[in-house]
């Protein structure tokens, strides 16, 4: 029996390097640490009734922040990883094996642990405050959009130490992610965890197109909505349609691997491109559905700092559709080389093209905003300044990589690497980072220190171009992707060095905002005002952090930049609008279904990862048990009493 349960160990656990070894302590120490200091406080039922129960769109939007910063450090450690390895010819810092479980790790957790956490987060935080809405459409569907995708999350990052992390690249193509290639639980791991986040996504997508459309305050039509929520629209848009591509296309591959299906093998009868043509259906929207809503924060921020109205309002909701629609035309451009025709590589290769012009459009614009404005420069401007260079480089490469014959020579090379981190980073990264200063004091209350921000922002932007310009040359030099290591007669070595110092300045840089967050939270003074950055949209007219029911009565709005002319008006001596009398507000009440459901859904995730039928089919009753149990549950909301608003108010404001 002891010989049994030492071979069920061996399997189950990652063993054998030092690594694996150093990261199970971290988490243990981790685990042990956290239970401690909610023992010792005596947190447990705050941390149930306040956080894990909660359906405020607030607290969701918090919980996605923080998810996605830890997930940017595993990530951020993973790519580090990689950097090291790749420093000097013939390195032997990483096995082949672990290395390619690094890359692909490193690729999921960056776009859809980090990235898509961070852009939900400012969803939840800034959407309903923009519209003048108490909360989202759907506050039940939210808090089990945030659950599925943490638990999911979970799930995948559990390879790393139980089973083995997939290792067939981040977009998982057969054969390399069938039975015959990968036989191991990681595979699965990479199915079921990215499976059951992509369910909270799309439910997210629904919950906010609906929000959207059907809670704006009053005398809000569309195009009076800000910048950033229309690109949280347009973004939606998006994910409703390429979000269900995803799900169909890794239930078809897990398909393959758990019933023998061969919808993706060849000498099964299955084709390999038709799940790579689906990947790609799903897999480049998904890199506009990311960006998107960071063209939405810089339009926010361009405005605010630079103290003028949007230059060119309808031009840039006209793009920000336009991109959402034809970003659904340029997928096979991922795989012009592998032999589709010259017809459908003209095809594609045009509207990549074409899609590139709504793309400058917007740059242009912003531009033209900042031109003879009052510009001021504090960190999310300076984030800002930061992108719009990097874009520029990273669209003129796209450019490139969008005409076929080109591509057949900059294809799988470090070329492409190069192009895609330039956008998601220069682009998506930068983007949300100047959206978290930005807003930051509306969600916590207080601004982040500006000195350590500003260091921060310098070692990112010297680190980014130190790490990511050689790799354009060593593209050029015929150095091809997914390799871990090289010979010294290749002459990559010294771009390589330098590239990997530039991943380091990134990872400096990041130690500076988590440096930056901590020194804020201890002593940066309280906002008062509610509106530190003299801003112009709705959230700036409350108090920060927001009340938990937003607004005490709801705004109406006559204009774009609605807050701003108000203050204009307030200025030039007229009388604030007159405010309706207070009345009980109705919200919804907290939920432990959710944070249940959500669970159910990983212990049966991590059933059909190792083929336990007696885990999976529990965990998909208790999923069907919570659908029930809800269905049936009518006690799901209460009123704020007025007198509870103004004590609120009072407090916040000092008069109601």
């Amino acid at each position: 029996m002891w010989e049994n349960i030492k071979q069920f160990a061996s399997e189950f656990f990652v063993t054998g390097d030092p690594l694996i070894y150093g990261a199970d302590v971290s988490i243990a120490l981790a685990t042990i640490s956290i239970v401690f200091v909610l023992t010792y406080f005596k947190k447990w039922g705050w941390l149930w009734r306040e956080w894990l129960t909660t359906v405020d769109h607030k607290r969701i939007g918090i919980m996605y922040i923080i998810a996605s910063i830890l997930m940017l450090f595993r990530g951020g450690v993973d790519a580090l990883l990689m950097r090291t390895q790749l420093a000097l010819p013939n390195m032997e810092f990483l096995s082949p094996e672990h290395y390619n479980q690094i890359f692909t790790t490193h690729g999921v957790i960056m776009i859809l642990f980090m990235a898509m956490p961070l852009m939900f987060g400012l969803f939840n935080v800034v959407v309903p405050l923009q519209i003048g809405a108490r909360d989202v459409a759907f506050p039940f569907l939210n808090a089990l959009s945030f659950w599925l995708f943490f638990w999911g999350a979970m799930l995948f990052n559990m390879s790393f130490v139980i089973g083995g992390s997939p290792d067939a690249g981040w977009l998982a193509y057969p054969p390399l992610s069938g039975l015959s290639h990968s036989p191991g639980v990681g595979q699965n791991f990479y199915i079921w965890g990215i499976q059951i986040s992509g369910i909270g996504s799309l439910m997210t997508g629904i919950n906010f197109i609906v929000t959207i459309l059907k809670m704006r305050a009053p005398g809000m039509k569309l195009m009076k909505m800000p910048m950033f929520t229309w690109s949280v629209l347009s973004s939606c848009i998006a994910i409703i349609f390429a979000f269900p591509i995803l799900t169909v296309t890794l239930a078809l591959l897990f398909m393959d691997r758990f019933f023998g299906a061969h919808f993706f093998t060849l000498d099964g009868g299955g084709n390999p491109m038709m799940y790579i043509n689906l990947i790609w259906m799903w897999g480049h929207p998904e890199v506009y559905i990311v960006i998107l809503p960071a063209f939405g924060v810089f339009s926010e921020i361009v405005s605010t700092f630079a103290k003028k109205k949007l230059f060119g309002y309808k031009s840039m909701v006209f793009a920000m559709m336009t991109i959402s629609i034809l970003s659904f035309f340029t997928w096979l451009h991922h795989f012009f080389t592998m032999g589709s025709g010259a017809d459908v590589n003209a095809f594609f290769a045009l509207t990549t093209m074409a899609i590139a012009i709504p793309t400058g459009v917007k740059v242009f614009n912003w531009l033209f905003t900042m031109f003879r404005g009052r510009i001021s420069f504090q960190t999310p401007m300076l984030w800002t300044l930061g992108f719009i260079p990097c874009f520029i480089v990273g669209g003129m490469t796209g450019v490139l990589l969008s005409v076929a014959p080109a591509d057949f020579q900059f294809h799988n090379s470090y070329f492409l690497i190069a192009h895609f981190h330039q956008v998601l980073i220069g682009g998506v990264a930068f983007g949300y980072f100047a959206g978290l200063y930005y807003w930051w004091p509306k969600i916590f209350g207080f601004k982040l220190h500006e000195g350590l921000g500003k260091w921060a922002f310098w070692l990112w932007n010297i680190g980014f171009y130190v790490c990511f310009m050689p790799q354009y040359a060593l593209g050029l030099m015929g150095m091809t992707r997914r390799i871990n290591t090289y010979g010294w007669d290749t002459g990559w070595a010294p771009l390589n060095l330098v590239s990997t110092v530039g991943g380091f300045l990134m990872g400096i840089g990041f130690i500076f905002q988590v440096w930056q967050i901590a020194h804020s939270i201890k002593f940066m003074k309280r906002d008062t005002t509610g509106d530190p950055w003299d801003g112009r949209t709705l959230e700036w007219s409350i108090p920060s952090p927001a009340p938990l029911y937003n607004f005490a009565t709801t705004p109406q709005v006559e204009s774009q930049d609605e807050w701003w002319e108000e203050k204009r008006r307030r200025a030039a001596g007229e009388e604030p609008k007159r405010r309706p009398p207070l009345e009980p507000i109705h919200m919804p009440k907290n939920s432990a279904i959710p944070f249940i459901m959500s669970a159910c859904w990983f212990f049966a995730g991590f059933g059909f990862v190792f083929n336990w039928l007696w885990l999976a089919i529990p965990g998909l009753t208790g999923v069907a048990i919570c659908m029930l149990v809800h269905s049936f549950n009518y006690d799901n909301d209460y009123y704020i009493p007025v007198e509870e608003i103004r004590r609120t108010e009072a407090a916040a404001r000092g008069s109601v």
